[in-house]
């Protein structure tokens, strides 16, 4: 089923110029083929999604940039669709780390991916922004050399760390991502409409919002009504999926009940969302 990556990524930076898409974020074959079966134009790898999915803590450094590659190699497998890769910072803190991770995620048939500027250090979790927007220079260098049509994306996390002003902060570090080479800039965490308004007419590259976000998550009419591009589900399936999980095994833990067959899936029906291998 795996296009080339120059299809792949040609299709995916195509979607980027109709208006909103939405870019959901499977994590496994089963529930890639069945976002495809829904009519969904491209895919994402989710790093919290995988995490959890091998019991270990998103943003920690414990999952290696091969088990990432390899779940993603996975995904592209199992779909005709472009897949995006949330490939955390790129497995390393130096511009060549950065490089190299890029150059990995093109050779798998990658159609993009994301690279944020959070480190591990919770002391330090954002990189010096000098620093930050050379890992994406370093990015874009090495699609360049590889004549690939790659789409970049630059995560600024400042709203998940906690910054003091983390609107300012994503302004000045993504508008200078921007310029360094990305094609997409995306604000993790960033829910408010004003911030969203105020990057979308800031930045001169589409705008990704994670959708889900914040006491009152905004629609995707309202999210394109503010000029957003792609929207992204981040961990957002895979946590509906495992509060449904939760809340079945504690029924059947403490109650010896099976009430939550009553929304449970048709293993029919979803098996045949699958359709034949290609």
């Amino acid at each position: 089923m795996t296009e080339t990556t120059d299809n792949a990524a040609a299709r995916f930076r195509a979607l980027h110029q109709r208006g909103i898409f939405v870019m959901p974020n499977p994590w496994d074959a089963g529930t890639a083929k069945i976002l495809q079966h829904l009519g969904f134009k491209a895919i994402a790898t989710a790093s919290a999604a995988l995490a959890a999915s091998l019991g270990r803590a998103d943003a920690s450094g414990e999952v290696s940039r091969n088990r990432a590659l390899d779940h993603a190699a996975f995904l592209i497998q199992a779909v005709d669709l472009p897949v995006n890769g949330d490939l955390e910072s790129g497995f390393g803190d130096e511009p060549e780390d950065v490089a190299e991770t890029i150059r990995q995620s093109i050779a798998i048939g990658m159609a993009g991916c994301s690279i944020e500027d959070r480190t591990v250090n919770a002391d330090s979790p954002l990189y010096d922004s000098a620093h930050a927007v050379e890992r994406i220079r370093a990015a874009r260098q090495a699609i360049d050399e590889a004549g690939s049509g790659f789409v970049l994306t630059a995560r600024c996390e400042a709203y998940l760390v906690g910054h003091g002003n983390p609107l300012t902060e994503c302004l000045d570090r993504l508008g200078r991502m921007a310029d360094a080479g990305a094609d997409v800039v995306y604000a993790c965490g960033m829910s408010k409409p004003d911030d969203i308004a105020t990057l979308v007419k800031a930045m001169p590259v589409p705008v990704n919002v994670i959708g889900g976000t914040g006491p009152a998550p905004l629609s995707i009419g309202q999210l394109e009504d503010l000029g957003v591009r792609r929207v992204s589900l981040g961990p957002r399936l895979c946590q509906a999926a495992m509060g449904a999980f939760v809340r079945a095994a504690e029924e059947v833990s403490g109650k010896g009940t099976f009430d939550f067959m009553a929304d449970a899936a048709n293993l029919k029906a979803v098996t045949d969302m699958f359709g034949r291998e290609g």
